[in-house]
């Protein structure tokens, strides 16, 4: 197993506040929206989620690295965040079955991170202030060169991620024999979606961002998902108008995270940039179809604009709403066979409250 680095690291954030510590992963400079997830198991799956792309990780458990990293438990093909921040970066690892220590992993990813930082500090600072950008580096800690790197970073208001994350070349997933064909255009889209699939016997066929409404149609499918993603839906009028065409082809569609926010926009319901968004798999979110209550897995730092919904409810009904702040979580658009959640119900590694949804998903295309 590698030795943690002592190589002195700051983290800069966009206000001017600075924490040091010490260089983990990769020795280098990097730049991002500084984001937390509330997880206490699951760092693999968030540091390779697509959805993370240009966002620097605080991760709020005290210890990230103990049960190492294993390859097949990666949700797509490279870690995806642009940088990490923990408290105790911990290298020793008890799983047998680990494949890596935590700093071979995010090393060898090419992760630049910093730990021995007061994470629970950085949490709230960015819950009083609200997400911004920062920058951490392990090369230089003159503030002066870090502030003019910083300010040539981004904002991610406006920022379009998704084609970046996307699938360059259409591929499948599943058996070609299932019952039932869908085409999915992938936005940054997570594995575990679609084994989810391929668990209720879809057969799925993967499309690039950028793909035409006849190419989809092409494969003759029975329904249609949009899946997560990184980025401002506002920045994506494409997505956009391909969402309004598969409405208008009346096949069941289904949308998560950043495809519920597109289904939202297809329909003329507005999004908007959270404060600090939601990320974690402790999320309580009530159906008000049912009444229950399901805890969630979540990542985004968009939302669709609830007093756009309930001004809109002659196009929409509301399915899911947040028990915390009363965001709205799912909808159905009436009239049509489309529905979208903005939360992660195939949920790797956990909780699997809303699984269900993937079979309601089926039975639509049964009927």
């Amino acid at each position: 197993m590698s030795e943690l680095n002592q190589t002195p690291a700051v983290l800069l954030l966009e206000d001017g506040t600075v924490f040091y510590g010490q260089a983990s992963g990769k020795i280098g400079t990097t730049t991002g929206e500084v984001c937390f997830n509330t997880g206490m198991t699951g760092y693999q799956e968030i540091f390779t989620d697509p959805s993370y792309y240009g966002q620097i990780m605080v991760m709020t458990n005290a210890h990230i690295g103990n049960y190492g990293a294993k390859n097949l438990e990666a949700e797509s093909d490279s870690m995806k965040i642009s940088g990490l921040v923990t408290k105790n970066f911990t290298i020793p690892y008890s799983r047998q079955i680990a494949d890596h220590s935590i700093q071979e992993y995010v090393q060898q990813e090419g992760v630049v991170g910093i730990s021995d930082v007061d994470t629970r500090a950085i949490v709230r600072h960015i819950r009083n202030k609200g997400a911004m950008n920062a920058i951490i580096s392990s090369e230089t800690t003159d503030l002066d060169v870090l502030k003019k790197k910083l300010e040539a970073t981004p904002s991610m208001d406006g920022l379009e991620l998704a084609s970046q994350v996307s699938t360059k070349t259409p591929y499948t997933f599943g058996h070609e024999d299932a019952d039932f064909r869908v085409a999915a255009i992938d936005y940054g889209i997570k594995k575990n979606i679609l084994q989810c699939m391929a668990d209720h016997d879809i057969f799925v066929k993967v499309f690039p961002a950028h793909t035409s409404f006849e190419v989809l149609k092409a494969f003759n499918p029975d329904g249609y998902f949009l899946s997560n993603g990184p980025g401002d839906p506002g920045a994506m009028d494409y997505a956009v108008e391909l969402t309004k065409q598969i409405l208008e082809d009346n096949k069941p569609l289904f949308g998560i995270c950043l495809g519920h926010q597109l289904l939202a926009r297809a329909i003329g319901i507005p999004t908007y940039k959270m404060h600090h968004g939601h990320r974690g798999i402790n999320h309580p979110v009530k159906n008000v179809l049912t009444g229950h209550c399901e805890i969630t897995s979540q990542n985004h730092g968009f939302g669709v604009s609830p007093e756009a919904i309930y001004d809109n409810l002659d196009k929409v009904e509301i399915t899911h709403v947040n028990l915390n702040d009363d965001t709205i979580e799912g909808i159905r658009v009436k009239g049509k066979p489309a529905f979208s959640v903005q939360y992660h119900p195939e949920a790797s590694p956990g909780p699997h409250d809303a699984r269900y949804l993937f079979r309601d998903f089926v039975k639509l295309m049964e009927n």
